[in-house]
């Protein structure tokens, strides 16, 4: 076979290349060409290089964004990932029951992001709404447009039900992968449930867990439709995250300088905070193999 025929192949993927770049590289372009510009009107800009990076970076309130997003982030990592795996543990392995819990499992993933905090609008509304009336009438005082708590805890609770099944689908796709001669070796062993997890699940798990945290944090870590339906950013800038931040400079005060160079600012902390991840991870694998 010559090296023509041998690279034809990359034809097959060419037009996702074109689409790749008319939908993100030409638009990112345009966002690092806004950013390094002070743009009064049509024709009328002015280059200021790094001004907008430095006023951004500068910004208390960029500052408080980000600690809220991150203490976001954490708590949903630390609720979902271990909630996920419990859940595909204690699921039926075949037959019907497995598919109806799978497919139970995956309805709210299949709900889009702004229903969802529709939907939670009207569940906890303490005059209305199931939980909000049932937590009001035991005589606890729950308001998740006026206390910061309450807004918190409506949007971890939201969170956590929306994208756990994610999880538990990962893991359960990686507990059924594991051929089952190890169990059977593990039984002939006398090994306990927990020695069968931690030795025989959760290492031949890693792979899928890893995909699951990284997915999980870029998700929490740009979410916007939910708690921006729901709380609007408030009550007052109490769930105010990155994304709703810098709508608020893009839109709402049009300042697309600093919009533009706060998003590309919010990009680069993702992959870092990716890379950091994945390169702990790497390294905790690599531990354990030597």
């Amino acid at each position: 076979m010559s090296k023509w025929e041998n690279n034809r192949a990359w034809f097959f993927i060419l037009p996702v290349f074109v689409i790749v770049a008319f939908s993100a590289i030409i638009p990112l372009m345009t966002v690092v060409n806004y950013s390094v510009q002070d743009i009064f009107g049509p024709g009328q800009r002015f280059f200021v290089g790094l001004e907008w990076f430095r006023e951004v970076l500068l910004d208390t309130r960029l500052h408080d964004a980000l600690w809220r997003q991150l203490t976001f982030s954490g708590l949903v990592l630390l609720i979902e990932m271990p909630l996920g795996v419990a859940i595909a543990l204690t699921m039926p392995k075949k037959g019907w029951a497995s598919s109806l819990c799978l497919v139970i499992l995956a309805l709210p993933l299949l709900i889009p992001w702004n229903v969802i905090g529709t939907i939670w609008i009207i569940f906890t509304r303490p005059d209305i709404g199931l939980m909000g009336s049932l937590i009001n009438s035991a005589g606890i005082s729950f308001d998740h447009t006026a206390n910061a708590f309450d807004a918190w805890t409506t949007l971890m609770l939201m969170e956590v039900w929306h994208w756990t099944p994610l999880v538990v689908l990962l893991a359960f796709a990686g507990l059924r992968a594991i051929p089952e001669a190890y169990y059977q070796a593990a039984k002939i062993d006398g090994a306990s449930p927990w020695a069968i997890f931690r030795y025989i699940q959760l290492p031949k798990m890693r792979g899928v867990l890893t995909i699951a945290l990284l997915l999980r944090f870029m998700d929490s870590f740009l979410i916007y439709a939910e708690p921006f339906v729901l709380t609007g950013g408030g009550p007052g800038n109490a769930t105010t995250f990155l994304s709703i931040y810098l709508v608020k400079i893009a839109v709402g005060q049009f300042d697309l300088g600093p919009a533009a160079a706060f998003s590309l600012i919010y990009f680069l902390i993702i992959l870092l905070f990716c890379w950091l991840f994945y390169q702990a991870l790497q390294a905790v694998e690599g531990g354990e193999k030597s």
